[in-house]
Parts: C-alpha cells; structure tokens; sequence
C-alpha cells in the first residue's frame, strides 16, 4: 500500500516586518504607507500605518494623558478600521541579537515603563489596518504590497511619505524612480 502524503502550501507570515503599498496604489487609505504588521495568522492580519503622522500628541487626544509621562508621544492614524480606537505600540532593536522587538497594543503603565527605556521608540496610533481570512494572501498575489524587513535605521530616520519612499528605494532601483515620481504627474 502506497502511502499518501498532503503537502500543505506554506504561507508567508509577515507580523514583524513592514508592508510597503505599491507605487501604482490609488486607495488613499494605503497611498504611499508603510504598515508595520504585528499580526498575521489563518484568521487575518493586523498592522499600523507608521508614516501617517497627525501632528498631534497623545496629551492632546486624552485629559488622561495631558500631564501623565505619555503626553508628548506623537500620534499616528494607523488605518482605516476603528478610526477612534486608540493602540499604543513600542519597538526597538537589539543589536546584540539583531532582533526588532514589539510590543504592540499595550497599556498605558507598560508604554511609561518602555519609555524610560533607552532605544526604545514609543507611538500611539488612532485606528489600524487590518485584513480578513486570506484578504492579504490575495493582495499579495497581485502584488499590491512589498516586504521589508524592519531595518535598524530606518524607523528612527525619517517620517511621513519619505519613510515609505526612502524603504522602497533602498528595495529596488527600479522602485526608487517608481516612488520619487510626484503623486500627481499631471499636475508637472
């Protein structure tokens, strides 16, 4: 008797590292991001958008924090899902291990903690992007993001559209002109 074996396809698993859109994406909700995933699973996958600042602090979203140790850290629109629901998230590298740790959804005592840590960056984001059951394995298939992993410059050295810009051109030659093109050629 001969003996059958299923192979499984094995899918890529993207918490901890960034999705960068495609230069061609015309969703403004994902227009030029970066999306740092912190899950992704058989069920869904879930991330914030790190380049969308909103030039507020948390200390001017909520009295809470208004004289708390949290009142200056900046405040992000991490997507399009639950745009009132406040996540706060940490990282840093551990160049010892060359490791990105995450610490993504936690309270406001473990953030004050993190803070006072050295090397630690702490951000607090308004909503977050997320995807169904195989939503993003389908976008993936047609090439609707990139992936990078988190580098241990990148996340310090710049913010808003040229982090995504600086990301993707680090990727590809070919990238690096797709993402220096202005947002609106027409308008030249």
């Amino acid at each position: 008797m001969r003996e059958r074996r299923t192979l499984r396809r094995q899918t890529r698993q993207y918490a901890g590292q960034l999705l960068l859109a495609h230069p061609g994406m015309k969703d403004d909700n994902f227009k030029r991001t970066v999306i740092l995933m912190s899950v992704h699973n058989t069920e869904g996958a879930m991330g914030v958008v790190l380049n969308r600042p909103m030039n507020q602090q948390l200390g001017e979203l909520q009295v809470d924090f208004a004289l708390g140790p949290l009142a200056g850290v900046p405040l992000y629109r991490g997507g399009p899902v639950d745009p009132k629901q406040l996540i706060i998230a940490a990282w840093r590298w551990l160049p010892d291990a060359e490791t990105f740790q995450l610490h993504f959804g936690i309270e406001p005592d473990k953030a004050t903690e993190l803070l006072g840590t050295a090397g630690v960056t702490v951000r607090a984001f308004l909503g977050y992007s997320g995807w169904g059951k195989g939503q993003l394995e389908n976008e993936m298939k047609h090439r609707t993001w990139f992936v990078a992993p988190v580098d241990s410059d990148v996340l310090g050295r710049c913010d808003g559209p040229d982090l995504w810009r600086l990301i993707l051109g680090r990727m590809d030659p070919e990238l690096k002109l797709l993402a220096d093109e202005p947002e609106e050629p027409e308008r030249n």
